[in-house]
């Protein structure tokens, strides 16, 4: 093996990055920060179309955009969960310098992305009316709302190929490509936000738009490099097919971190529908939370993205100790930098709704979600923490049985529940910490007490 690998760094050098070699904590604070400034970039794509409709369509057309961000990620999170499972495979071959196996992982993965994203075009635009329907949406709201997310959805295809590239290149320890990439189309979104309704007046559906055009290009940018030729990473357009053996292993490691984030969006979906129930004002203000809330999770993602890199590379190698400090440092890296950004959340909670809204009851409303949940925001990075080291260890099954039963079963459980007999909006906030403490618990003893080390060996 000591052979391939010096092959492989006398191939990539420049472009990949093996960590299963060199100091573990600077590799992987190497690769997070970066990933983190990628986060922070992704999320101006709905932020900024949040801010910009806020401001110039006010607070009917603000509350189209901003509710419609748990639908959208009901229904892509599957296929993007069971993506990861293509880098996870990506990154234990690569450890193990299998070359042959990291192209078969790359052309399977790929052809993954271009199914699903026809399959979610062909969802959303057919049934954008149905969702919103079931989702309790405001009448007010409505026609707007089917507006926006029928022109997201046709760009469905370059939102699921965008996330494929990412997590290849991710999985192969490049995590600086995605940050440029992403800086280009975030600035991109923005400028044409601004020129299609600042200057051009056109309504809530060119933000949609604008978000299209943008995801493209960074998709065109990531293909551009990735089919360079004479590389372990290299895609061949002809190769790209569905490969049965590598499709298999990719659904093994990602069909539950699909079924994972699809639980979750489900919990989400349920929550939003009880908050359209309060009206436009308490949609606006929960949509407003959640793009706030979004970067709040960044350093969890961003930690996160490392180490499931890391322990996949390193457990394909089988440097059992090296995986088990690269896991406890991640841990530790998200949950200080999470918490410190939820009491920063706490403290300026009235400024920060009242960037995208100044109805006052849309701040009211909006401050009291945040600080019911930001001081706790530390739980909920060590659970997705805890996931993503199972993930890395091929254990998707842990994180999905998990969070089906305790974020989305409890959860809704314990909404309806209380709608039913108290009916106080301020009980649904409290359904997000109370969850993250009953699985935090769970994550804290499999941690501590399994053997999620051996995970590949045990798969096989």
């Amino acid at each position: 093996m000591a052979h391939i690998r010096e092959n492989i760094h006398k191939k990539n050098v420049s472009t990949v990055k093996d960590m299963t070699v060199g100091n573990p904590y600077a590799l992987m604070l190497g690769f997070a920060m970066p990933t983190f400034l990628s986060q922070v970039f992704q999320q101006l794509y709905n932020t900024a179309d949040a801010f910009i409709v806020g401001r110039y369509l006010g607070t009917n057309a603000l509350a189209a955009v901003t509710s419609s961000g748990t639908l959208i990620f009901l229904l892509t999170s599957f296929f993007i969960g069971t993506a990861m499972g293509g880098g996870v495979a990506i990154s234990r071959y690569f450890g193990s310098g299998n070359d042959e196996k990291v192209s078969r992982a790359i052309h399977t993965i790929m052809a993954f992305g271009i199914a699903s994203g026809a399959i979610l075009t062909l969802i959303g635009v057919a049934f954008t009316p149905t969702f919103l329907a079931w989702m309790q949406t405001d009448p007010e709201v409505m026609p707007e709302a089917v507006e926006y997310f029928r022109y997201y959805f046709l760009g469905s295809l370059a939102m699921v190929l965008y996330n494929i590239c990412r997590s290849i290149m991710n999985a192969l320890g490049d995590s600086k490509r995605p940050l440029y990439y992403l800086i280009f189309s975030s600035i991109l979104n923005i400028v044409l936000d601004l020129l299609f309704i600042a200057g051009f007046h056109w309504g809530v559906w060119s933000a949609a738009v604008a978000t299209v055009i943008s995801q493209a290009a960074s998709v065109a940018l990531c293909m551009i490099y990735l089919l360079r030729k004479g590389n372990v990473y290299t895609v061949d357009l002809r190769k790209i097919r569905f490969h049965k053996d590598m499709l298999m292993e990719i659904m093994r490691y990602g069909f539950p971190s699909g079924v994972q984030n699809s639980v979750i969006g489900f919990a989400n979906v349920i929550v939003q529908s009880q908050i359209n129930s309060f009206g436009r004002l308490a949609m606006a203000a929960y949509g407003t939370h959640s793009k706030i809330d979004g970067f709040a999770f960044l350093p969890i993602t961003s930690f996160n993205m490392a180490s499931t890199t890391f322990i996949s590379q390193n457990l394909g190698a089988k440097q059992y100790d090296r995986a088990r400090k690269g896991a406890r440092f991640c841990i530790l890296a998200a949950v200080l930098m999470a918490e410190a950004i939820g009491v920063f959340y706490y403290l300026f909670a009235p400024q920060l709704i009242g960037l995208f809204d100044k109805t006052p009851g849309v701040i009211e409303l909006g401050v009291q979600q945040a600080r019911t949940v930001a001081l706790f925001y530390f739980l909920l990075s060590f659970s997705h923490s805890v996931a993503a080291v199972c993930r890395g260890a091929g254990k998707a099954f842990v994180p999905m049985v998990v969070m089906l039963s305790i974020w989305c079963v409890l959860r809704i459980t314990y909404i309806i529940t209380v709608m039913h007999f108290i009916g106080d909006i301020r009980y649904i906030y409290w359904a997000y910490p109370l969850t993250w403490s009953i699985s935090s618990v769970i994550y804290l003893i499999y941690y501590l007490r399994s053997d999620w080390v051996h995970g590949f060996e045990k798969a096989a």
